[in-house]
């Protein structure tokens, strides 16, 4: 049997979440990415295929921070798409980890989402 890259992995845990979790217009998905150097999110209405509202830590907003790669950044991120989607009238997200785990810098970005006033 092949051994499976980490990568590989996550990509087929996304696939599996992904037949489940599905944004609407009413509760739209939050997804977030995460590299070695950045961590990204954005707010997706699957039923039309849209992107309503993005933050990253290469956005303008957040190019002042000292690492991009801590907790600290996904943090910020998290506050940043929080404040975007409650302006844009956005309450409720269900979130997709991309396959990751839900620890470190995805539970940080999580967590200040939710401090920000998003539910999920």
């Amino acid at each position: 049997m092949a051994v499976l890259s980490r990568n590989v992995q996550r990509v087929k845990r996304h696939a599996r979440v992904r037949r489940r979790v599905i944004g609407t217009a009413e509760r739209p998905r939050l997804q977030i990415h995460r590299t070695l150097h950045h961590i990204y999110a954005a707010v997706i209405d699957d039923t039309r295929g849209h992107t309503l509202v993005a933050a990253s830590t290469r956005g303008k907003d957040l190019a002042a921070l000292d690492s991009r790669t801590n907790l600290a950044a996904a943090r910020k991120v998290g506050e940043e798409i929080g404040k975007k989607a409650k302006a844009a009238g956005i309450n409720a997200v269900v979130f997709d980890t991309s396959g990751l785990k839900y620890h470190g810098r995805v539970a940080a970005l999580a967590d200040a989402a939710r401090e920000a006033g998003l539910e999920f």
